[in-house]
């Protein structure tokens, strides 16, 4: 099955204003589904990570309900058809 990412609207438009996007394949790491969701939307890599290839700052990443700050960042394992959901920080005073 393939992972489905769910990417906020202010996204949306570097991914053809799709909210909702799956990606073929089986990746077996959160960098094996980011890297096929950039070969789709190669507009989205610069937004989400940054020249290292890590997660921005203001970026959190959820494989279902996981935050993979939590779990192994970019090497979390990503489960057949799971949902990622790209999420940005909220903070405040």
């Amino acid at each position: 099955m393939p992972v489905t990412f769910r990417i906020p609207s202010y996204l949306a438009a570097f991914a053809d204003g799709q909210s909702e996007i799956a990606v073929s394949g089986s990746p077996r790491t959160v960098r094996e589904a980011l890297e096929a969701l950039w070969r789709l939307h190669a507009g989205l890599r610069d937004r989400v990570v940054d020249e290292q290839g890590e997660v921005r700052q203001h970026i959190n990443i959820f494989v279902g309900n996981d935050a993979i700050r939590f779990a192994d960042g970019l090497a979390t394992a990503v489960p057949d058809g799971a949902e990622i959901m790209i999420v940005p920080a909220v903070s405040g005073g």
